[in-house]
C-alpha cells in the first residue's frame, strides 16, 4: 500500500503562494518584496557572529530514546554564543502532520520558544521564537497520506494496528501541500482577511527596508515569520539564501530510446520488489512487542527501513514520470540567479550562504544516487553558471557561494567539489541532516564522487566532489552506534571571510549515551 504521497511541483507552487498571497495588489502597492525580510535583533550589523545548522530532525521519543531531545540539550550550551538556528529541512516525520508538532517540535525545542516552561499551551501555528529557527521545508513537510488510508486507519483497529502508525509516525493527517508548515513557520496571509486587516498587517510588520524595497521584519520575542516559502537574509555583511528545492528536484526525463525503455522496465520492477519488500516489513512490525526493549530496537530498525523505501519509491516515481518538465520551478531558479548577480554588485557583502534540503554532492548510502540528487546538482549548476558569467572578474577566483548547507542525507558530513568543469567548482558543502532522524552510513563506494559526462559521441568519468568528514551509522562487531549531530558555524571578520565549523554529537551505543564536540575545522 501507498503509505504516502508527494504532491505534484505545480500544486505546492500553487498552494504555497496562495498562503502569503503573493503579489496582492495591498502587497505590490506598497513596494514589498515577499522574498526578503531583515532578521532585527539589534546585531545584525556586526561582523563576526556564530549560528547553529540542524536538520531532519522530527521525531518524537521511541521507546524511551529522544535522540532530537538530545541534540537539543547540546545545542543548549551553545545558544548564548549563537544569533540563530538554520534548519534544512524534515522538520516533522513521516508526513508533516500539524498533529506531530507538539511533540516532534515543540517539545524538544522549548527552550528555543517564548512560553517554553509551558509548552503544551504553545499552538504550533503561533509560535514566537526567543532564538530564530530559520527553516526550509523538506520533502517530509510536503508528503500527505492518501485519503484512503486515512479512512481505514480511522476506522479500522486491526488495519490501524497492523501499520502501527504510532512508531512510524504515520497517523490521521499529512501535512495538505505543506499547509501545516506554511502555518507555523510562514507569515500567513491567507487567513487574514481583505482589506483594511490585511493592510494594517502589512504596515506593522512589513516595515524593514531592503536593497529590493520594503520587507517584513523578523523579531525574536515578538513577530517570527518567514515571507515566503524561499527567501533572503543579510546579516554581518554575508547574504543568505534559503531554498525549497522541493520545486526543482524534478528527475531529467528518461530518454525516448531503446536504453529509456530498458531502464523504465528496471524501475518498474524496482517498485514491484521495495512493494514486496515493505509489506514483509509492515508483518514484522506487527508481531513486535514495543514494551519489549529488544523487540522495541527492532521496530525502530524497520520503522527506519519504512523510511528509506518510501524515499525510493518517491525517487522512482519522479523518474518515471519525469517527461513533464514544465513542471520545475524555474521561477525560484531565476529569483536565485538574479539575487546572486545583486550580491556580486553589493560592495557591503562579504560571502554567500545558500541553504536548502536536498544535497547536490553527499556520499550517504541511500541518496548519492538517486534522480533527485543529480537534478538539483544539473539545476544549481546551470543558475551557478548563468551567475558567473554575468559577474565575471567581480569573483576575483572566488567561488560563486561560499558555503551550500543541506540536509535530506542523514549524518553530518562535510564535501568540498573538484574542478567540476563549470561554476560549482571549489565550493565548500555541509550536510547537517543528523540531528534527530535514524542517522545511516557512508556508501561502500568510497569518498571520491564521480559524474559522469555525457557529449556528442562520448562519455566520460570526472571527480566532483570529496568527502572530507563523514559522521553517520557504524555497525562495529556487535554494537551499533548511532551518532546524531549539528554544526556550529562561527563567521570571522574580515573580507572575505572565514567560516569556523565546530561539529557536536550525541551518541547512542546501546542504552549508553555521550556526547561530544569533535575538532574544529576552517574553511
Amino acid at each position: 500500500m501507498k503509505l504516502i504521497s508527494d504532491p505534484p511541483i505545480p500544486v505546492k507552487i500553487q498552494k504555497m503562494k496562495e498562503r502569503v498571497r503573493w503579489n496582492h495588489s495591498s502587497i505590490v502597492s506598497r513596494g514589498i518584496d515577499q522574498t526578503s525580510m531583515i532578521l532585527d535583533d539589534g546585531r545584525d550589523d556586526r561582523p563576526d557572529f556564530s549560528f547553529m545548522v540542524i536538520g531532519d530532525t522530527g521525531t518524537k521519543s521511541h521507546y524511551g530514546k529522544h535522540p532530537q531531545r538530545k541534540i537539543a540539550e547540546l545545542m543548549l550550551t551553545q545558544r548564548d554564543s549563537c544569533r540563530f538556528v538554520l534548519h534544512t529541512g524534515d522538520v516533522i516525520y513521516v508526513v508533516g502532520s500539524h498533529e506531530y508538532y507538539r511533540s516532534n517540535f515543540i517539545e524538544p525545542y522549548r527552550e528555543f520558544l517564548e512560553n517554553g516552561k509551558n509548552p503544551k499551551s504553545i499552538r504550533y501555528d503561533r509560535m514566537v521564537f526567543n532564538l530564530p529557527i530559520l527553516p526550509v521545508l523538506g520533502n517530509h513537510d510536503y508528503y500527505d497520506v492518501p485519503l484512503m488510508y486515512r479512512w481505514l486507519t480511522g476506522t479500522t483497529q486491526p488495519l490501524r494496528r497492523m501499520f502501527r502508525y504510532k512508531d512510524i509516525e504515520i497517523g490521521w493527517h499529512g501535512s495538505y501541500q505543506g499547509n501545516a508548515y506554511a502555518k507555523a513557520f510562514l507569515d500567513y496571509l491567507q487567513a487574514i482577511a481583505s482589506g483594511k486587516e490585511l493592510e494594517r498587517h502589512l504596515d506593522k510588520h512589513y516595515t524593514a527596508k531592503s536593497d529590493t524595497g520594503r520587507c517584513l521584519r523578523y523579531q525574536p520575542g515578538h513577530f517570527t515569520r518567514l515571507p515566503n516559502r524561499y527567501y533572503t537574509f543579510r546579516y554581518g555583511g554575508i547574504d543568505f539564501f534559503a531554498l525549497d528545492s522541493n520545486t526543482f528536484n524534478e528527475p531529467l526525463p528518461l530518454p525516448a530510446t531503446k536504453e529509456g525503455e530498458i531502464n523504465r522496465r528496471e524501475l518498474e520492477k524496482r517498485r514491484r520488489e521495495i512493494d514486496q519488500e515493505e509489506s514483509e516489513i509492515l508483518g514484522l512490525c506487527d508481531r513486535l512487542n514495543p514494551d519489549n526493549p529488544f523487540e522495541a530496537e527492532q521496530l525502530d530498525e524497520l520503522s527506519a527501513k519504512l523510511d528509506q523505501i518510501n524515499e525510493i519509491k518517491v525517487d522512482i516515481e519522479k523518474q518515471l514520470a519525469s517527461h513533464k518538465l514544465s513542471a520545475i520551478d524555474f521561477e525560484q531558479l531565476e529569483w536565485l540567479k538574479q539575487r546572486l548577480i545583486e550580491s556580486w554588485h553589493t560592495s557591503d557583502v562579504r560571502g554567500r550562504i545558500i541553504y536548502f534540503h536536498h544535497p547536490p554532492y553527499v556520499t550517504e548510502s541511500n541518496k548519492w544516487h538517486q534522480a533527485q540528487t543529480l537534478a538539483v546538482r544539473r539545476r544549481l549548476r546551470a543558475c551557478f553558471d548563468a551567475v558567473a558569467l554575468q559577474v565575471g572578474s567581480l569573483t576575483q577566483g572566488r567561488s560563486i557561494v561560499d558555503l551550500i548547507l543541506n540536509g535530506h542525507a542523514h549524518c553530518l558530513e562535510y564535501l568540498r567539489t573538484a574542478d567540476t568543469g563549470y561554476a560549482d567548482s571549489h565550493i565548500n558543502c555541509i550536510i547537517s541532516g543528523g540531528s534527530g532522524h535514524f542517522p545511516r552510513s557512508q556508501r561502500q563506494e568510497g569518498r571520491e564522487l564521480m559524474e559522469t559526462f555525457e557529449e556528442i559521441e562520448d562519455s566520460y568519468s570526472r571527480k566532483i566532489a570529496d568527502s572530507l568528514l563523514y559522521v553517520g551509522r557504524e555497525d562495529y562487531k556487535a554494537h551499533r552506534r548511532l551518532p546524531y549531530s549539528f554544526v556550529r558555524i562561527d563567521v570571522q571578520s574580515g573580507f572575505p571571510p572565514k567560516f569556523i565549523i565546530r561539529p557536536f554529537v550525541a551518541e547512542r551505543v546501546g542504552e549508553n549515551w555521550s556526547d561530544r564536540a569533535m575538532d574544529a575545522f576552517v574553511i
